[in-house]
């Protein structure tokens, strides 16, 4: 039992050095406490409500520790003399047993060790309300047990153990317990009154059959603090001198400042010389005690400067502006920065979006494979000139009007079908007359007569970005337009083939 008691003291001796205020109280009062057993014994469910609580008394010292000057919450250890245990009786039929009843007592009395932290509120003046709890350390002190059996005969047997057995064997008890307890009550200045509530959360006792055995205890409660609450005032230590207590020190054997915690600081800038990296230059606490520094000239200090070796720009943290793809062109201004081009094209390469072998710079059909004698375009053979020329030399209309005549439609219908076959090929259409009657008059019909072949192409599925369409009226005649026979040759519908 003495080492559980050094225990308990040498606890409260420390936690008198961290409080601001100490007062013990002696307490006692008067409990009933029962077991809470269960087991797989077959006739339990028939027997169990035959064990009844004991009553029991309870008394011993309490400390009330106070954790700081104006806080609500109380530390209060305790050692405290419990009496715990159990009742049983049970009456029986004769007819089948010698016996007619049986009385047993299962005393056990404990050392109790709270552990409990409280909360106080004040009602009225020095009364308070109080509530807490905590855990609980129980130690074996000693007990008996007590067996009479009332024999049908009239005497009685009895049985009696006044030395319990200890240990962690079967029909033996543990020397230690632990579980958790509550308490709640009144506090009148120097006297309280509390109602308690304890229960076990290990087995005390170890039977012959498989089973559990836990203390629960319920009590009331009177206790009275003893003289005045004593305030503590912790014993200050300051080892190397320097006006800055141990406690609040980190060099506790060498001289330093209160602003670095009682360490010392060279050069003064307010971190310790065990944190600072440079300290015998000032610096900053983000910088590690050093000073901050740019030293490749950039403008952008070395704590945020991803290459201080190498001048670059805030936006890449120091860093110069990558050139992903090194085309000479940096990605800020490189519009295709995975892939290396040209700086007139913003670092973009120069397309061959129809993959002739002839940039999209010198190809004059740049969704067309074409050659690259050819500029990028494809040859438009004699063959096809020759039936587009053809055509267009039978391309008929109304007189004086801009009207296709009938027989012009399979001209042009094969047009239309050479132009189908080959997508590549593209068609100007100009419309021209003779010098006769007015010019004005002469430009408006041939456009109108160049604009009515191009609709009709477009009608038969040409796109219209294929097609052009322009009158030039008498400004561009074959001949001297002297005779009848030369103003007719004037007077036509030309259809020129391009692959551009």
């Amino acid at each position: 039992m003495k080492k559980p008691f050094c225990l308990v003291l040498a606890f409260l001796f420390c936690a008198s050095f961290s409080y601001s205020q100490l007062r013990l109280a002696i307490v006692g009062g008067g409990h009933t406490a029962t077991v809470n057993e269960t087991n797989d014994l077959p006739n339990w469910n028939d027997i169990k409500n035959k064990y009844s609580a004991r009553p029991g008394a309870h008394f011993g010292f309490i400390a009330d520790l106070q954790l700081g000057a104006k806080s609500k919450f109380y530390f209060q250890p305790g050692i405290v003399y419990h009496n715990k245990g159990r009742k049983f009786a049970n009456n029986y039929d004769t007819a089948v047993f010698n016996y007619f009843s049986i009385n047993k007592k299962q005393f056990i009395n404990y050392v109790d060790a709270p552990l409990n932290l409280v909360y106080k509120t004040s009602i009225s003046g020095k009364t308070k309300f109080f509530i807490g709890g905590g855990p609980y350390l129980s130690f074996f002190y000693n007990g008996f047990e007590k067996t009479e059996t009332y024999l049908k005969s009239g005497s009685v047997t009895t049985l009696e153990n006044n030395d319990l057995p200890v240990g962690d064997a079967p029909g033996k008890y543990k020397t230690m317990d632990y579980g958790v307890n509550a308490v709640a009550g009144i506090e009148f200045s120097k006297i309280f009154l509390s109602v308690n509530f304890s229960r076990g959360l290990s087995d005390f006792y170890q039977a012959n059959y498989t089973g559990s055995f836990k203390h629960q205890v319920v009590g009331a409660t009177l206790g009275i603090f003893l003289g005045k609450p004593v305030e503590i005032e912790p014993k200050i230590t300051d080892r190397d001198q320097d006006g800055i207590p141990d406690l609040e020190d980190d060099c506790v054997d060498v001289p330093g400042l209160l602003i670095t915690k009682g360490c010392p600081d060279t050069d003064g800038d307010g971190i310790a010389d065990k944190d600072d990296q440079c300290p015998t230059e000032k610096g900053l606490l983000a910088n590690k005690g050093c000073p901050v520094r740019d030293r490749d000239g950039d403008g952008i200090k070395d704590d945020v400067d991803k290459c201080i070796d190498v001048p670059g720009v805030l936006k890449y943290q120091g860093c110069p502006v990558p050139d992903t793809d090194k085309d000479g062109v940096n990605d800020d201004d490189d519009k295709c920065k995975d892939t290396p081009g040209l700086a007139r094209l913003e670092g973009c390469p120069v397309l061959d979006t129809d993959g002739d072998g002839v940039n999209d710079e010198e190809d004059k059909c740049v969704t067309v494979f074409g050659k690259k004698e050819n500029q990028g375009c494809p040859d438009i053979t004699k063959e096809v000139i020759e039936k587009v020329e053809y055509a267009a030399k039978r391309i008929q209309f109304t007189y004086a009007k801009a009207v296709l005549r009938k027989e012009s439609e399979p001209v042009l219908d094969e047009v239309a079908a050479l132009l189908t076959k080959d997508n590549s090929l593209k068609l100007d259409i100009e419309g021209h007359t003779s010098n006769e009657g007015n010019l004005n008059a002469n430009m408006k019909l041939s456009s109108e007569r160049a604009d009515i072949v191009m609709k009709y192409l477009i009608n038969k599925g040409i796109d219209a970005s294929r097609l052009t369409a322009q009158g030039f009226g008498p400004t561009r005649p074959l001949n001297n337009g002297k005779t009848e026979a030369e103003r007719a040759l004037n007077r036509r519908v030309e259809l020129k083939l391009r692959a551009d």
